[in-house]
């Protein structure tokens, strides 16, 4: 059969099939090869002429018996962007050499203006994120090749890998090569991905300042120690799940790079005290650190303790071998003198004396979170509170061994500048008759949720109320314990005028202390939410409509409101009305059409699902009409 070069680009080649004259193409021919050029392709053959042996009757040789060397300086004369990227596209040949040029080899530089069809980021510098399937070597080098003119990208995220061409280290080469100038690079779940691929990035990339690692086990400390030595501009660093990255790779980082400002560490089995303490002890602008799930003990939260000077943000989570101890230590040794947020979870060495001892190590606290925490309880609680003295936010959640008496007098004694307070699935506060005559309020408290603790009942409510009587934001979400008799007395106490208010979830409240609600703040309120409280009724919307020009968000999903409330609401003072959500009323009904059109002429937000009166063709109409609201039905 006679050989076929194939001037398309494609895998393919043509067949050895006769070829006629009449499909506009040529045919050249001799004793030893022919050569068929299709009909798009303009002949280039000036006239015949007859050479022996590997030649042929054609003025130049075949591109394709060049070898790669030879392409290689061609393809580096390119003269822009576009032609390079038009090479790429002829084979995966020309794509391969073309992506191993490095961006410095091109002859030609071009100036690209600055509507070029590639996404810009804030910080100005190009970036891609590729996907699952679309996560393929090819794909990376066309990356490479297609914004090496623009100087590359600076940003580059990899989620997963094609499960038939996975992401390689060849890709990074290229990727390496074509973008010089990459800042940040995040690869996910890239098994293929090993410390080849952060070598050349190393070799390449010496302006990386973020790195991203998530379940690459192939990545050791060796690719790690390369990019650290390579890339002394590194501020931010993530390792997660990655298996073979350990002390040795935190103590490279520790070494070379002066600049780290943020490390989050998060279920490394090899990562123990002696990386975790290099690290912390030898990089002096730290400050974000998350540690989560570690083998790492007292030794190293010492350390925390005696050298994070810098740190503002600390979080740690799931470290079971670190004791009381080691937390009593950290607070004690007042090395955390810049730290503003703290959080700690799932971790057994936080108890009442380590809380303790936290909040007078750490003077300019401010927000604190404390989860799952199960050897917390009030005396710690109540001694934290009256140990801190900057503490603005204070969240806690599933700590079981606080009770209403912990929380209130916490609330009592802490921080004069206390704004926010948090409790959510707190199982020991049990509804306690108990007087609290002797505590005073927290005058500063602006914002109290208090979510899925079902033993909070209107007993706590009304105590609450006294200890809080400037409150702006109220989320009594999941509650079902309150009654009306319950929140009337709270809602009384709050004299600064509640803004926002969410009551989801809680069955037991009725129109009337939604009536109490618009009476006494109806010239402040701007959202409500009222989802799952299934009392409510037309009342409460036509109250609101009447008694509420601020409100802007209304959440009455599964209340047993009809059509003829959502016309009062649409005759309403509200005139900035931007998110109404009627999910499962099912007595609303294609009646409430017009109301929901006048109304929206402010909506950005309309949730009609579950609505089973309102038919299809008329959800159509209203969503051709309100083109500005984006309706989910």
């Amino acid at each position: 059969m006679p050989a076929l070069v194939n001037y398309r680009g494609d895998d393919d080649l043509y067949s050895g099939a006769s070829l006629r004259s009449g499909d506009s193409g040529l045919l050249l021919s001799s004793s030893h090869v022919e050569i068929y050029c299709p009909p798009r392709k303009r002949s280039r053959i000036s006239g015949p002429c007859f050479i022996s042996g590997n030649f042929f009757e054609d003025n130049r040789p075949s591109v394709d018996v060049l070898p790669d060397e030879c392409l290689f300086e061609i393809f580096r004369r390119l003269p822009g962007g576009r032609e390079r990227s038009s090479a790429a596209c002829v084979s995966k040949r020309w794509l391969t050499i073309l992506s191993s040029v490095r961006s410095s080899e091109f002859y030609n530089k071009e100036n690209v203006s600055a509507d070029e069809d590639m996404e810009v980021e804030c910080d100005g510098y190009l970036t891609r994120c590729v996907e699952g399937k679309k996560a393929t070597d090819v794909r990376l080098a066309a990356i490479a090749v297609g914004t090496s003119s623009r100087g590359g990208l600076g940003k580059l995220s990899i989620r997963g890998s094609n499960s038939l061409r996975k992401v390689s280290n060849f890709g990074m080469s290229a990727i390496a090569r074509g973008c010089p100038s990459l800042k940040a690079l995040s690869l996910w779940n890239v098994p293929s991905i090993g410390d080849e691929g952060l070598f050349e990035i190393a070799q390449e990339c010496h302006s990386l300042e973020k790195l991203d690692l998530c379940q690459c086990p192939s990545i050791s400390n060796k690719g790690l120690a390369a990019v650290a030595k390579s890339c002394p501009n590194l501020t931010a660093v993530n390792i997660e799940s990655c298996s073979n990255i350990g002390n040795d790779g935190l103590q490279a980082l520790a070494k070379f790079c002066p600049k780290l400002q943020s490390i989050t560490i998060k279920d490394c089995a090899r990562v123990g005290d002696q990386g975790i303490a290099c690290l912390l002890s030898s990089a002096s602008a730290l400050t974000k650190v998350k540690l989560q799930s570690l083998n790492i003990t007292d030794y190293s939260v010492a350390v925390i303790g005696h050298y994070g000077k810098a740190i503002t943000n600390l979080v740690l989570c799931g470290l079971q071998n670190v004791s009381q101890k080691g937390f009593w230590v950290m607070g004690n040794a007042r090395g955390l003198e810049s730290l503003s947020n703290l959080t700690v979870s799932s971790c057994r060495g936080i108890t009442d004396l380590s809380i303790e001892a936290a909040g007078k190590g750490c003077p300019n606290l401010k927000h604190m979170c404390v989860r799952k925490c199960c050897f917390v309880s009030d005396n710690g609680l109540v001694a934290f509170s009256k140990a801190t003295s900057s503490l603005e936010c204070l969240q806690l959640e599933e700590c079981n061994r606080i009770t209403q008496i912990g929380i209130l007098t916490a609330l009592s004694c802490i921080s004069s500048k206390l704004k926010s307070v948090s409790l959510v699935k707190c199982m020991g506060i049990k509804d306690l008759s108990i007087d609290f005559l002797a505590l005073s309020p927290c005058e500063s408290l602006r914002s109290l949720s208090i979510r899925s603790c079902p033993g909070f009942g209107s007993t706590s409510l009304a105590m609450v109320g006294k200890l809080c009587p400037h409150l702006h934001h109220l989320d009594l979400s999941g509650l079902c314990g309150i009654t009306d008799a319950g929140l009337l007395p709270l809602l009384e106490c709050c004299e600064a005028g509640l803004a926002k208010v969410d009551l989801s979830e809680c069955s037991n409240l009725s129109d009337e202390v939604i009536l109490a609600l618009a009476r006494f703040y109806g010239a402040t309120l701007e959202l409500v939410n009222l989802d799952g409280c299934q009392k409510i009724t037309d009342a409460t919307l036509a109250a609101l409509a009447e008694s509420c020009p601020l409100l802007n968000d209304l959440d009455v999903s599964r209340c047993l409101v009809t059509d003829a409330g959502v016309a009062a609401l649409s005759r309403g003072v509200q005139s900035n009305l931007q998110v109404l959500s009627l999910s499962g009323c099912s007595m609303v009904s294609n009646k409430s059409i017009p109301a929901l059109e006048r109304l929206g002429q402010t909506l950005v937000g309309l949730n009609l699902q579950h609505c089973n009166s309102i038919s299809n063709s008329k959800v159509e109409m209203l969503t051709e009409k309100l083109w500005r609201c984006d309706i989910l039905s």
